[in-house]
């Protein structure tokens, strides 16, 4: 399988699920910029122009990154990064990744982009001071339903945890402090040490 990424984007989420199963892969990274590739045009293997998109081994290509997880983790499954078929686990890590998906990952994006969409300086201040306010809500809602569980799911890492610590890790990079949520800033620290994290994060050069 031939995993497509950007640094540090969501695609490092999946990146790790492969790592952590300790699946064969490749990776290629894709300029988002110009939507291309070490092999050239990306919009020719994905029309959306976004990462991720995993080749499989039958050559077809799938994208979205929580689907991808979902894909990789059900290869090797032995039910602990996700819950095997049938079981509330599986369904109550899958609601953690609608969850992330909807509510953390996509209210990061104006944070990253509202410079580009708006010309207007106070425009822009102000989009992105509503999109903090509503990620420091998730992130309240996050800390309290966490409590002190070493996962999202409790003690076992999840699908859920590898895309939960992708997301994390955009914070520093548009002024959201961590800190202020003491469990949530364990936790990142406790994902970061896991073999397959720094993995993928090397592979990436994050790190």
């Amino acid at each position: 399988m031939k995993l497509y990424y950007s640094p540090g984007a969501c695609s490092l989420a999946p990146h790790i699920v492969m790592a952590e199963l300790n699946m064969a892969y490749e990776i290629e990274a894709v300029n988002l910029k110009d939507k291309t590739c070490m092999t050239g045009d990306y919009k020719k293997i994905n029309m959306k122009g976004t990462v991720p998109a995993l080749k499989m081994d039958n050559g077809e290509i799938l994208t979205e990154g929580a689907v991808i997880s979902q894909y990789l983790a059900d290869q090797k499954n032995d039910g602990s990064i996700l819950g095997k078929f049938g079981t509330t686990e599986r369904y109550q890590t899958l609601e953690w990744m609608n969850f992330i998906a909807t509510e953390i990952h996509k209210n990061f994006s104006p944070l990253f982009f509202a410079d580009k969409m708006m010309t207007n300086t106070q425009s822009q201040t102000d989009t992105k001071t509503c999109f903090k306010t509503i990620l420091n809500d998730k992130f309240n809602f996050l800390s309290a339903k966490m409590g002190n569980n070493t996962f999202l799911m409790g003690n076992n890492f999840t699908i859920a945890d590898a895309y939960m610590f992708t997301c994390m890790t955009w914070s520093k990079f548009v002024g959201i402090d961590m800190s202020q949520w003491p469990n949530l800033n364990t936790y990142m620290g406790r994902v970061m040490e896991r073999p397959s994290v720094l993995r993928a994060m090397k592979e990436e050069g994050l790190i």
